[in-house]
């Protein structure tokens, strides 16, 4: 098999490391301020046999209940911080060849309001609509980001393309030739895209209307299969254009030393 066809399928492990995180960062603060004074205070039962012992012991509770919640606070932070960090990597390698129905609560800070609230009315009807309203949703999601990266790819490319035209190298025109391919390529990854985005509004909008209706989508079933295929297809595709600009680079690079070289 092909690397480029080797789906990332998320395991168990990756769940509890999501629910780790998001417990950890909200619980952070208060076991950082909670523990500590806590085990203080007590001791303060403990050891403060008089007075003035007492006192010493629950005003060190006091401080250190401020200081680690200071303490917490910051901890909660750097663990969100890398939790975003965390959950954009696993989505990126999730959407790499087309994110799938189930693999949609991954990506639900992508979803509109009205999506999020849509998504939820309809799955409360009918579990049926509901499973075809999120494959459309993932075929949105995955148009939308072929879109973007395909723009981006797009910019790099062209950048690339006026950079190889000052290159005198004996190859430089077959670079040329072949990042203008290239630039074809990704123009029409990118106009599918547009295209397979526009679908799945549309889907989006059937499915809604079945859904207040209480009808069924029997009639519709080739369009979903049209979807799900272009979700799975245009990502790889995208993908290979990727690790052949990588190639290229690699190439320019090369030219570009030996060009200095022989210019000294």
């Amino acid at each position: 098999m092909n690397e480029l066809e080797t789906r990332y399928e998320v395991e168990r492990k990756d769940l509890v490391k999501e629910k780790s995180l998001r417990y950890g960062a909200a619980a952070a603060p208060f076991v950082a301020a909670g523990v500590p004074a806590a085990v203080l205070f007590l001791l303060g039962f403990v050891f403060g046999t008089t007075p003035p012992a007492a006192a010493v012991f629950f005003f060190l509770s006091f401080i250190t209940l401020i200081v680690g919640f200071v303490v917490g606070i910051a901890a909660s932070g750097g663990l969100l911080y890398y939790r975003s960090k965390w959950l954009a990597n696993v989505r990126e390698r999730i959407a790499v060849d087309g994110i799938k129905a189930e693999e949609i609560d991954w990506f639900r800070n992508e979803l509109t309001s009205s999506e999020k609230k849509s998504l939820k009315e309809v799955e409360k009807r009918d579990l049926l609509l509901g499973d075809a309203y999120r494959d459309s949703l993932a075929a949105r999601l995955t148009a939308t980001r072929i879109k973007k990266a395909a723009q981006r790819e797009l910019l790099f490319a062209r950048r690339r393309q006026n950079k190889l035209k000052y290159l005198k190298s004996a190859n430089s025109k077959e670079l040329i030739d072949e990042t203008s391919r290239d630039v074809e390529k990704l123009q029409q990854i990118h106009s599918e895209a547009e295209e397979m985005n526009v679908e799945a509004q549309t889907r989006l909008q059937m499915i809604e209307a079945a859904a207040r209706r209480g009808t069924d989508l029997a009639h519709s079933e080739l369009a979903l299969k049209k979807l799900t295929a272009r979700s799975a297809d245009l990502p790889l595709a995208l993908e290979s254009a990727r690790m052949k600009e990588e190639i290229r680079k690699e190439l320019e690079a090369e030219l570009e030393e030996k060009d200095e070289i022989s210019e000294l």
